[in-house]
C-alpha cells in the first residue's frame, strides 16, 4: 500500500503504549518537547533529571517504599516532617476529677444546709460548732494545725501537678505524617516488637526489653557465639526496629549481653 493513498491520509496512527512503571500513552506530536513518542525522550532512562541534579532513580530518590529520613548513624532527638510537632497525649484523669468534684459538692452542700438551718432559727450542727471553737482557740504553731496545713498543701500540689502535666506515660507519640492525625504506641507493645527482633539474632537465648520515653534497655543472655558479636548484632537489629516503630522521639538504645549460667 502507498502512503499517497487518500484513505491512508485520513487515518491517524494510534499512540504507542509504554508498559514501563508509571508511563502513560503520549499521542504523537503532543509530548512535552514537541517530538513524537519513541524518539529517545524517555525520561526514566535519562542519566540526569530535568535540572541535571541526578537520576530519577538515583540515591536521592524517595519513592513509596521510603517511610522516613535516611539513616545517618545518629540517633535524633526529635523526628518530625514539618506536619506539626508530635506532643505527648494528655490523660483525661476522670477518677481524680470525679473525687475532687464529689468532695467539693458534698462539703459545699453540707455547709449550705447548715447555714440555711441557722438562718431558720435552728441550732447549728455539732461539727461546725466544734470546728469554729478549735479554730478560735488553737494557735498557729499547734501540731494539729500544722498537720492540717501540710495535708492541704500536699493535696493542692498534687492537683496542680495533675493539671499541668500530660500524663499517659505508657503511650509514646508517633511521628506525624499529616497535621490532623495523631498516633501513639503503647510502651509494652513497642517492647514486645523489639523483643521479637532480638530473639531472631543468633546466639540469643533470652532477652528482656523495656522501652521508656528516653531510653530503650535490652538485657540479653547468650548461650553461644562471642558476646561482642551478639551485642553488635543486637545493636543493629534493635536500632532498625526502633527506626521502624516511627516514634516521634526515638529513645536511646542500651544493650547488655551476658553469658548464660552453666549447669
Amino acid at each position: 500500500m502507498n502512503d499517497d493513498d487518500p484513505d491512508l491520509r485520513q487515518t491517524q496512527r494510534l499512540p504507542a503504549l509504554d508498559k514501563s512503571a508509571g508511563a502513560t500513552a503520549v499521542p504523537p506530536g503532543r509530548g512535552g518537547s514537541g517530538a513524537p513518542s519513541g524518539h529517545g525522550q524517555d525520561h526514566a532512562r535519562t542519566p540526569g533529571g530535568p535540572d541535571g541534579s541526578g537520576s530519577a532513580d538515583g540515591p536521592g530518590h524517595t519513592g513509596p517504599g521510603h517511610t522516613g529520613p535516611a539513616d545517618t548513624g545518629q540517633t535524633p532527638r526529635e523526628e518530625t516532617d514539618g506536619s506539626g510537632r508530635a506532643r505527648r497525649f494528655w490523660a483525661a484523669r476522670r477518677v481524680p476529677s470525679t473525687l475532687v468534684a464529689l468532695v467539693v459538692l458534698g462539703a459545699a452542700g453540707l455547709l449550705l444546709y447548715d447555714v440555711a438551718a441557722v438562718r431558720a432559727d435552728r441550732p447549728a450542727m455539732a461539727w461546725r460548732k466544734r470546728l469554729a471553737t478549735e479554730l478560735a482557740t488553737r494557735h498557729l504553731d499547734d501540731v494539729w494545725v500544722l498537720a492540717g496545713a501540710a495535708v492541704a498543701a500536699a493535696l493542692g500540689i498534687w492537683l496542680l501537678v495533675l493539671a499541668l502535666t500530660p500524663g499517659l506515660r505508657g503511650v509514646l507519640p508517633m511521628r506525624r505524617t499529616t497535621p490532623d492525625v495523631r498516633g501513639g504506641l503503647d510502651r509494652a507493645a513497642a517492647a514486645l516488637v523489639l523483643r521479637d527482633r532480638a530473639m531472631e539474632v543468633p546466639g540469643v537465648q533470652s532477652v528482656r526489653v523495656a522501652v521508656g520515653r528516653r531510653k530503650a534497655k535490652a538485657r540479653a543472655v547468650s548461650h553461644f557465639r562471642e558476646l561482642d558479636e551478639v551485642r553488635s548484632d543486637l545493636n543493629t537489629a534493635l536500632g532498625d526496629g526502633l527506626r521502624q516503630l516511627g516514634l516521634a522521639r526515638r529513645p536511646a538504645l542500651s544493650v547488655r549481653v551476658r553469658r548464660s549460667a552453666k549447669r
